[in-house]
């Protein structure tokens, strides 16, 4: 009877096992079905959307939890965590590993995806002029940009944790995280703003032509320098990120240590490389990484100001004219891919930083 009772519920568990996630699939595909073909109002029939993703998801995780919920203790714990991180996973894999592995092999294909050409697109992409342009542009922006944000982000946040109008300072500074890279490209479009005479609207140009000089067309004439130029609007946006995550690193040194050091004599350029840099090296790593990311992946700044012409070019703006522009979907997916590469290993490190410091 015993051995027959525990057939009996095994099979009524692989049968909930079965039907539920089978059902919640037939129900919500039916659900969309209806969404797809609705002649509902668009307003209505997009507030209804919204509702049914909220209580789909809720109901999802309802019905496989109460499953889980019918099998004995020892498998219960081992299956739930699986049934909440599962379809995040699931779901992650769809839109990211898949996507990537489509890509890859694309790559290995001509423009129209037909004809297999191996490595050749790889070989054209350091070997094509055009594309070598974008990758030394992107190495600009990851030497310059990094530095100059990480340093002056670390510099402001000393300096400004010593004034009396701290908060004054590092909210002006923090002031252009809150704008889009798009919205700042079309601010610093008019800050480098050129047209031929001395009336000026731009107000670079403005200031040069008070003071005696020649306006100049900062983006297109100036070459290679116009990079910098570039370069000097993320500059200005992501100071303040990197001033902010340092002063919280640097307001939790132990206030006795640095006071021990003075006191034994250490003057305060030594306590900053002694002590201070050693103290936050962990989030001056993080930092680093975070910003040297954004500038591998740069794209709006580049594309709002000049569209890629003048030899500012960079991986991204190039994938996005090789692909959707000139219809090339192998030279486009091989440069995202290259992308992809310089991002893991920086990516890698971080991980590491954030399990050496017990984030996981």
């Amino acid at each position: 009877m015993e051995l027959q009772a525990r057939k009996g519920n095994a099979l009524r568990l692989l049968l909930l096992s079965v039907l539920v996630p089978a059902l919640n699939i037939a129900v919500h595909w039916c659900i969309f079905l209806f969404f797809r073909d609705s002649s509902l109002p668009p307003v209505l029939n997009a507030v209804l959307a919204v509702l049914w993703g909220a209580l789909g998801i809720y109901s999802i995780y309802y019905s496989f939890n109460w499953v889980v919920e019918q099998y004995p203790d020892q498998w219960k714990r081992r299956i739930l965590p699986f049934v909440f991180v599962g379809p995040a996973v699931l779901l992650l894999g769809w839109l990211l590993v898949f996507p990537t592995l489509r890509t890859l092999y694309l790559s290995f294909f001509d423009a129209g995806s037909v004809n297999f050409v191996g490595f050749a697109n790889y070989m054209a992409v350091f070997t094509d002029r055009l594309l070598l342009m974008a990758l030394r542009n992107n190495l600009l922006w990851v030497f310059f940009g990094t530095l100059a944000c990480v340093g002056l982000g670390l510099l402001i946040a000393i300096l400004a944790d010593r004034s009396s109008f701290e908060k004054l300072a590092k909210g002006l500074i923090f002031m252009p995280m809150a704008i889009s890279f798009v919205a700042a490209g079309v601010i610093w479009k008019f800050i480098y703003y050129y047209q031929p005479g001395n009336e000026q609207i731009g107000l670079l140009n403005a200031i040069v032509v008070k003071f005696g000089g020649e306006p100049q067309a900062w983006l297109s004439m100036i070459q290679p320098w116009n990079n910098l130029f570039l370069i000097a609007i993320l500059i200005w946006m992501q100071t303040g990120f990197a001033m902010v995550i340092f002063s919280a690193a640097i307001k939790s040194i132990p206030e006795d240590m640095l006071e021990a050091a003075r006191m034994d004599g250490a003057g305060e350029v030594r306590i900053f490389f002694k002590i201070m840099i050693p103290y936050i090296a962990g989030t001056l790593l993080s930092v680093t990484t975070t910003i040297i990311v954004f500038t591998l992946k740069i794209f709006d700044v580049v594309m709002i100001m000049t569209g890629g012409q003048y030899e500012t070019d960079v991986v991204a703006t190039q994938f996005y004219r090789q692909l959707f522009m000139y219809q090339n979907a192998g030279y486009g997916s091989t440069l995202a891919i290259v992308l992809l590469i310089a991002v893991i290993p920086v990516i890698i490190i971080n991980l590491r930083q954030f399990r050496r410091e017990g984030g996981f």
